[in-house]
């Protein structure tokens, strides 16, 4: 019997997926649990339609990162910090504070995409990398500076 996937099943399949599968596993498990729904001609048109919708804006998207790592590549910011004696600074420059002087900058890049390998306590310039999605990946360089 064919069906399609409303969620991804393990060993079955992900969303979208049409699958042949046994009739009792159908109608006793995927079925009744509304993890799928009977593949008709109509359903499956609309499946396949809706999976390349989805690949099309996945490409789309792919392309916009694509393009900003691009831009971003060698990008320089400095940020001006408070510090104490001997240029160390009071507590550690941030992933929010870089993603906030990028779109000062007028790049939108969320906090929690920008990798710190350790924690930025002194002055001095450092490479950060920014990982903007799968496969995607960037550095920028950032200048701590006494404010």
């Amino acid at each position: 019997m064919k069906v399609i996937l409303k969620t991804d099943v393990k060993g079955s399949g992900k969303k979208g997926d049409i699958i042949e599968v046994s009739e009792g596993y159908a109608k006793n498990f995927l079925l009744k649990k509304n993890l799928a729904e009977p593949a008709t001609a109509a359903s499956m048109n609309e499946a396949l339609q809706k999976k390349q919708a989805l690949e099309f804006h996945k490409a789309e998207e792919l392309k916009a990162m694509q393009a900003l790592a691009v831009s971003l590549k060698g990008k320089k910011i400095t940020l001006a910090i408070k510090t104490g004696e001997n240029g160390k600074l009071f507590g550690s420059v941030t992933s929010a504070q870089i993603a906030q002087e990028l779109a000062a900058a007028g790049f939108d890049v969320d906090k929690k995409k920008i990798l710190l390998k350790e924690p930025i306590k002194t002055l001095g310039t450092y490479t950060v990398n920014i990982r903007l999605m799968e496969k995607v990946e960037t550095e920028i360089t950032v200048e701590v500076v006494a404010a």
